[in-house]
């Protein structure tokens, strides 16, 4: 009997697991960086590949699947809502939980040790900025960097023109259905090879950044993933359960390969075809899936928001600050604004961190203490993002399905 991909895939991460403890204890970390990940290097490198032809004809092939501009625009209003109130609640739940981690006083006070921890964060335009690098000036260059806002917005206009040509526009409808036929056996095929990337990459995490788990940023790690998980629980599920009729357990059960994934290799764009796969398991309607979940891949950072409002709660500690109501609010505001303003910008979650930590005036200089497990966060918050993402579309499909009838 084959065995499912979702069981290859929690092997793979057990045996990665077991792996890179064995390694870490025999102190043959090297061996894992310098043979096992490669290996999971090139099946992301072969997932980034793919990732543009993906969003790109599943985005096309969608619009024109629902052959009416009024649904792609309410589609497309109804995922944003959706992703803005869950943003806004994650960054409640991440700030209860770090004041009281905080207040428990399991956060230390490091101000006098600051002197060794820098980073310097990226320079952010602001959210106008970001709008108009939206609208891409070459098309290709657009592929080339993986510019994924940019590759969306080629994908509505391309989508919503085909549409509107008509039957001229037959031609055009053929190819890009012809073309995401052959993009989806290129997936499947690469979806295949996940166990083989999950094995290397968990491997070589464990035996090289395992030790850190254990060290004074464990209670900070901790606080994260229990806002992860209180999150996933008490807002995905509960949402999949009262919009879209499928309970808890079908749908942790049901998105287990994509969150497993997520989990090893921190990038929701690189997960997106396993997310695609087990959304429509669940019975998403393609042409939903192949619109929403591109969409939630750029612009949903429930993750990301929760991550930061621990990491701010938890700076403020090290730098001898407290913060005060108005401070805990200006977190919330610019955390849930910041998740669309730097969509698509590369580094977004230490971008919107500074954002954050600049808005209540704690040095920015203080991330280098968390910069060396952003990696463990980031794996987290991913995880989380892609849960959402797979949510937002159950409920959106629930919700137009209900429309139609």
């Amino acid at each position: 009997m084959k065995m499912s991909l979702p069981k290859q895939i929690l092997l793979a991460l057990l045996a990665g697991i077991t792996v890179g403890l064995v390694c870490t204890l025999t102190g043959t970390e090297a061996f894992t960086a310098a043979y096992l990940k490669p290996f999971g290097d090139i099946f992301v490198n072969l997932l980034k590949f793919i990732v543009v032809p993906v969003v790109l004809f599943s985005m096309i092939d969608g619009i024109l699947s629902m052959d009416n501009m009024k649904k792609v625009g309410a589609v497309g209003w109804k995922t944003l809502v959706f992703f803005l109130c869950t943003t806004a609640i994650a960054c409640v739940i991440g700030l209860s939980v770090a004041t009281a981690f905080n207040s428990l006083g399991l956060f230390p006070d490091l101000s006098g040790e600051i002197g060794s921890a820098t980073y310097e964060a990226k320079e952010f335009g602001g959210f106008m900025a970001t709008l108009v690098d939206m609208f891409p000036t070459n098309m290709w260059k657009s592929f080339s960097e993986a510019n994924m806002l940019q590759v969306i917005v080629i994908a509505l206009f391309f989508g919503g023109s085909i549409m509107a040509a008509g039957e001229k526009g037959r031609l055009c409808r053929d190819i890009v259905s012809s073309f995401y036929a052959v993009i989806e056996q290129l997936m499947s095929f690469i979806i295949r090879l996940a166990p083989i990337g999950v094995f290397t990459y968990m491997s070589w995490v464990v035996a090289t950044q395992g030790a850190e788990i254990l060290g004074h940023l464990a209670l900070v790690l901790l606080c994260a993933y229990i806002g992860y998980f209180i999150h996933a629980l008490a807002v995905y599920s509960f949402s999949a359960k009262c919009f879209a009729g499928i309970s808890p357990a079908a749908f942790f059960k049901g998105t287990s390969a994509a969150i497993i994934f997520a989990f090893t290799s921190a990038s929701s764009a690189a997960t997106l075809p396993v997310s695609k796969k087990c959304a429509d398991s669940m019975g998403a309607d393609s042409d939903i899936s192949s619109f929403v979940l591109p969409l939630g891949t750029t612009i949903n950072m429930d993750g990301t928001a929760i991550y930061q409002c621990v990491a701010t709660v938890f700076l403020a500690s090290c730098a001898g600050m407290e913060l005060t109501l108005g401070q805990m609010v200006l977190v919330v505001l610019t955390a849930t604004l910041a998740s669309v303003g730097t969509a698509g910008v590369s580094g977004a979650g230490m971008i919107m961190l500074a954002m954050t930590l600049e808005a209540v005036g704690i040095p920015v200089s203080y991330i280098g203490l968390i910069v060396a497990v952003d990696r463990l966060f980031d794996m987290g918050r991913t995880c989380l993002n892609v849960t959402g993402d797979i949510a937002c579309t159950l409920c959106v499909n629930r919700w137009e399905r209900t429309k139609q009838k």
